[in-house]
């Protein structure tokens, strides 16, 4: 079904605050509309993942499990303001093999144990020390490159993107829109 949509960004129960569809219920609406796959990108924690990738393959529906990760501005061990950034942008992940799966669990993990203040945060350090087997995306308004060009600064900007490629390599890394 080359025509298909397949929906990338997604939170799920599993993001408090920010999702409400619960796994049965995506499935059985990713069946009925046809959709050959859909993934999951609940943010800063993959707590649904083993529920979600069984029940998208009951469904015969190929599952994508990623996350929506935290990302500190400068080190994820630094916990402060830094003025003219947010506290964390946002950056969404996905397994495409087991060493991604494995990977994406070790970010998250890194995430919640090193780099919590406030949020689960991860930084770049961390990104290119586990970035095999992973599809990034550059995240929503949120994210990085977005809060540079929102606050009038494309130079910073297009450094962030091309720091993003040479970290996931150029086929493994998207802008979101």
């Amino acid at each position: 079904m080359s025509d298909s949509f397949v929906h990338l960004h997604l939170h799920t129960e599993f993001s408090l605050l920010d999702g409400a569809v619960r796994i049965p219920e995506l499935m059985k609406r990713t069946k009925a509309l046809g959709m050959p796959a859909v993934a999951m990108t609940d943010h800063g924690n993959l707590y649904g993942a083993i529920d979600f990738y069984m029940a998208a393959k009951k469904a015969g529906v190929k599952g994508i499990i990623g996350c929506e990760v935290y990302l500190a501005p400068t080190s994820m061990q630094e916990k402060r303001e830094i003025a003219g950034r947010k506290r964390p942008s946002h950056l969404t992940l996905f397994a495409s093999n087991n060493e991604g799966y494995e990977n994406l669990s070790k970010l998250v993990t890194k995430g919640h144990l090193d780099g919590f203040w406030h949020k689960p945060r991860i930084d770049k350090d961390a990104l290119r020390e586990h970035s095999n087997g992973l599809i990034c995306l550059s995240g929503c308004i949120n994210g990085e490159i977005n809060e540079l060009l929102l606050t009038d600064r494309p130079e910073e900007a297009k450094h962030s993107l091309v720091e993003f490629r040479e970290i996931f390599g150029p086929e493994n890394f998207f802008l979101e829109l």
